[in-house]
């Protein structure tokens, strides 16, 4: 079997590709190899899909080896140039999925380019704009102003993976993730921080092994006390009693992607609110 490092892998859309290249990745990840990856949104004419044509078959020449192409393209202009001229395997998403569910459904899609023209007039994209505004605004505890109006306030020691998890929480899901650092001054005191306490069912516990966390902290400042495996052990151990005496709920980010971390405390919220 040859092999696959020299594979292109193309992800072409007459939108953005975001869908392509998330659909795309899903797929890729079942298999152990590491393709080069190109990306070519907003191919939405003959001329601009010709383009991309070529720069697929020169990628076939180069590798030496036919790339794959994942498209979510709807201009059927589009398509067809990629379809007639492309040496690469081409997977159209939209016609491997869109047709079964128009003949399933008894109803043709809208075939809808992906550029976000309508959706940005849409409530639900608003929601999401203010929360990455939100999420940005709190982020490491920057401001107490207005957490009533959080979904959720992750906490934990530093580097713990709060802001990622929140951000992507704020992108992903249009959740208003605010996110606080414990700090040595907390547990001294053996209590959450006081802007805390009048939100204790919307906090979140992040921790974290402190072999990793020392690892993470000495790319940030090597050789510091701040990343010893000593401090760490205590920070997380402080901290882990900390929001166990406070009833909080407690998830291990060393194991676990953000996109896992997150899709967690997503799950864990609507319980919550279903709940009510």
């Amino acid at each position: 079997m040859s092999s696959h490092a020299n594979r292109s892998v193309f992800f072409v859309s007459d939108g953005t590709g975001i869908t392509a290249e998330t659909f795309a990745d899903a797929l890729l990840r079942q298999f152990e190899i590491r393709p080069k990856r190109v990306r070519l949104p907003f191919v939405d004419d003959a001329d601009k899909a010709h383009q991309a044509v070529r720069q697929i078959n020169h990628a076939a020449a180069v590798d030496g080896t036919r790339p794959l192409v994942f498209t979510t393209v709807v201009n059927m202009e589009v398509l067809q140039v990629l379809q007639q001229h492309c040496q690469g395997m081409l997977i159209d998403m939209f016609g491997t999925f869109i047709a079964p569910l128009e003949h399933e459904l008894g109803m043709k899609s809208n075939h809808r380019v992906g550029r976000f023209s309508d959706v940005t007039k849409s409530r639900e994209y608003h929601d999401r704009i203010e929360a990455i505004n939100f999420t940005l605004e709190h982020d490491d505890g920057q401001t107490n102003e207005n957490l009533e109006k959080s979904d959720v306030i992750l906490i934990g020691v530093s580097r713990s993976g709060k802001t990622p998890t929140s951000l992507y929480l704020a992108l992903q899901f249009g959740l208003k993730a605010a996110n606080y650092p414990l700090i040595p001054e907390d547990f001294e005191r053996r209590q959450l921080p006081p802007a805390l306490l009048p939100h204790k069912k919307k906090l979140f516990g992040l921790t974290i092994d402190p072999q990793r966390l020392s690892e993470i902290r000495h790319e940030r400042r090597p050789h510091s006390r701040y990343a010893s495996l000593e401090n760490c052990r205590y920070e997380v151990r402080e901290a882990e009693s900390l929001m166990r005496r406070a009833g909080i709920r407690i998830l291990s980010t060393t194991h676990k992607s953000i996109e896992e971390i997150a899709t967690i405390i997503r799950q864990d919220l609507e319980q919550l609110h279903g709940g009510r």
